[in-house]
């Protein structure tokens, strides 16, 4: 490992580019000398041959000098690179292996370069530094011709990108044409850990930036969020922003904003409901659904009980003209959110969050009697003839999962709810005509599940609701089969002798 005397520290990049590339292993090893043996012999002369451009000299070329420096020119250049493939790690799998592995052509290369373009790169800057020279040189030459080159080796694992990617940063150091070179979010990320592990911070810096202003596919997402650790802060800062939350209930503030969204801001909520409602079933957190859409819930229910109490209780002073207006805005309000209430109980329904919506709806003995104080006037009729329809959906809806046993509810849940919205069904029977084959239906849904309902309760509770439910007889006894079934039921439990309390004590 290079000592970090020899990389400024404003980026402490070395620790995290060794964690994926062995190219300093490999040096140490070749040359066969440890670090404490470097640190001791700082000063020892280099064994290259005076004759020879040496990499540590003083930058005495001129700027034109270095602009005639050619990438891989064999004639120039005064420092040799060999390029090879690390052997990959037994715990690898092996489609990692093979997808890392290059050609057999391609897995040992030697590229000619310079040590005046090399000093770009703080990696090789520290290696052909006088710390380091004299103990990273290895003699593995080319060719005989390369007797007085000085040689370096540098492993390509597979973790730290293929040799072309290497090639390419090598490349670049000497065109540095980053905006022909990184054409796509996939390039940017092949080339940038190879950037970070040759410390060639412009070429960082470019990667870093292009990836800031371009999409990425989720594959590639994955590559950066590997790749954020070894970058610095102020570097990783926008990508950060970009894959990382920046509270923690960004997910539950997003889709309070969504919900509320398709339910206000647009004119056809139709297709925007029903693209939240597919984002809510694909929600990972069921828990943050259930939140988001309960307080929904609620917020609609308050809305809804809060214009019909208005309207059967107005409080206002003013001419006839102006108390109608009024009266009409508080029936609009409640039926627009009413549809925006059917569809969050159908939501709920769906994803089996409506537990705490069953209970709110079987405690509103208040705005069920608004209910029929609306519905017996004619107000209604003219300016929302669908409202009675809406809230009895909801209730409906509520009920058959009930029944269903999607949701579980207490006796008293079960009892109080019947109970409550019963009287508004009966209202409506009474006081919406005619009555179409969709409201017929609805009604006769309706009635069905509060008999099945009150079926699961105590008899002595069911004797009470079943009086309530003699509405629902019609002129023909065969038309309503449900309600006969209901009272033969009854009976049936009724003629059963009743336990003597001795078996309960036992």
């Amino acid at each position: 490992m290079i000592p970090s005397a020899g990389v400024p520290k404003k980026r402490q990049r070395t620790t995290a580019a060794r964690r994926s590339s062995s190219t300093v292993g490999t040096i140490s090893s070749v040359s066969d000398v440890t670090l404490t043996e470097i640190s001791q012999n700082l000063h020892c002369p280099s064994p290259v041959a005076d004759d020879r451009p040496s990499p540590m000299a003083d930058d005495r070329t001129s700027f034109s000098a270095v602009e005639a420096l050619h990438f891989n020119d064999v004639i120039t250049a005064d420092v040799v690179l060999r390029l090879f493939i690390d052997s990959p790690s037994p715990l690898q799998s092996t489609a990692t292996a093979s997808a890392t592995a290059e050609s057999v052509s391609n897995s040992d290369l030697h590229v000619y370069l310079h040590s005046d373009i090399l000093r770009r790169s703080k990696y090789f800057s520290a290696l052909l530094s006088d710390r380091w020279i004299g103990h990273v040189q290895v003699k593995d030459h080319a060719s005989p011709s390369d007797d007085d080159l000085f040689h370096l080796k540098l492993g390509v694992s597979p973790a730290a990108g293929s040799i072309q990617s290497h090639l390419t940063v090598l490349e670049l150091l000497y065109t540095n044409d980053f905006a022909a070179a990184v054409g796509s979010a996939s390039t940017a990320l092949d080339l940038l850990p190879v950037a970070l592990e040759l410390l060639f911070e412009e070429c960082v810096r470019w990667c870093v930036v292009f990836l800031e202003a371009v999409p990425w596919t989720e594959e590639e997402e994955k590559r950066v969020v590997r790749l954020i650790p070894f970058l610095s802060e102020e570097e990783s800062k926008e990508l950060v922003a970009r894959v990382s939350p920046s509270r923690e209930d960004s997910c539950e503030a997003m889709l309070e904003g969504l919900i509320s969204s398709a339910m206000n801001s647009y004119g056809n909520t139709a297709f925007v409901k029903a693209f939240v409602g597919k984002i809510l079933r694909d929600l990972s957190s069921r828990e943050t659904a259930k939140r988001v859409l309960e307080k929904a819930f609620a917020r609609s229910l308050n809305t809804v009980k809060e214009s019909l109490e208005d309207y059967s209780s107005p409080v206002f002073r003013g001419d006839h003209k102006e108390t109608e207006a009024i009266q009409k805005l508080n029936l609009h309000k409640a039926s627009t959110n009413g549809k925006h209430l059917l569809w969050l109980v159908e939501r709920m329904i769906e994803l089996r969050v409506a537990d705490v919506a069953v209970r709110e709806w079987s405690e509103q003995a208040g705005f069920t009697g608004d209910l029929q104080r609306a519905f017996r006037d004619d107000a209604w009729r003219n300016s929302v003839p669908g409202l009675p329809a809406v809230i009895l959906r909801c209730t409906c809806r509520l009920a058959n999962a009930v029944s269903a046993g999607t949701i579980l509810a207490s006796r008293q849940v079960r009892k109080k709810l019947v109970k409550d919205w019963l009287p508004v069904l009966v209202v409506c029977k009474d006081n919406v005509s005619p009555i179409s084959p969709s409201n017929k239906s609805l009604y006769l849904e309706l009635e069905e599940t509060f008999l099945r309902i009150i079926s699961t309760l105590p008899m002595s509770d069911a004797q009470e609701l079943l009086q309530q439910c003699l509405s629902f007889s019609t002129r023909n006894v065969e038309d309503c089969p449900h309600l006969v079934t209901a009272f033969n039921t009854w009976f049936r439990r009724a003629a059963r002798a009743p336990k003597p309390d001795s078996l309960f004590d036992q």
